[in-house]
């Protein structure tokens, strides 16, 4: 008896900086046995501090992440495409074969950190939206099926 395979799913955002990479950690970490995930961004930027920094304090190490375009990820056949942003929703480009769309929207951390009155609040931002996406990572697959 084999096996199913692990279902490919690409995390998108603008910029990769903080959003998809929370949800490709989480997805790594407590859907691995099911999901093989992967992340990028329509606009990549760079993995901000803050994520690693928020990530870290729940045991995901994004130390080594690096923020990559969707192209680069053109040839990989997903399963699943996640839109976390309605940027990357709008401008997602199209994929071949039977790749299924599905959009989950979160909130901006570094949009929001920016009228921060310091650093803790700001970091508040990064914290609520992590706990957000490990709680929609955490009914994967099942809620993608359930979108799609």
């Amino acid at each position: 008896m084999t096996d199913a395979p692990k279902l490919k799913v690409l995390f998108l955002c603008t910029g990769n900086a903080c959003r998809s990479q929370m949800a490709e950690a989480f997805a790594r970490k407590l859907r691995g046995d099911v999901i093989e995930p992967y992340s990028a961004g329509v606009a990549p930027f760079r993995v901000l501090p803050e994520t690693v920094e928020v990530m870290a304090e729940v045991d995901c190490d994004l130390s080594g992440h690096y923020a990559k375009h969707v192209d680069a990820l053109r040839k990989v056949k997903f399963d699943y495409v996640v839109t976390l942003c309605d940027h990357a929703h709008e401008t997602c480009p199209v994929f071949g074969g039977d790749a299924k769309m599905i959009h989950r929207g979160f909130d901006d951390p570094p949009s929001l950190a920016m009228d921060a009155k310091n650093a803790d609040e700001a970091l508040g931002h990064y914290r609520r939206v992590r706990d957000e996406i490990r709680a929609f990572v955490e009914t994967l697959p099942e809620a993608l099926e359930d979108d799609a």
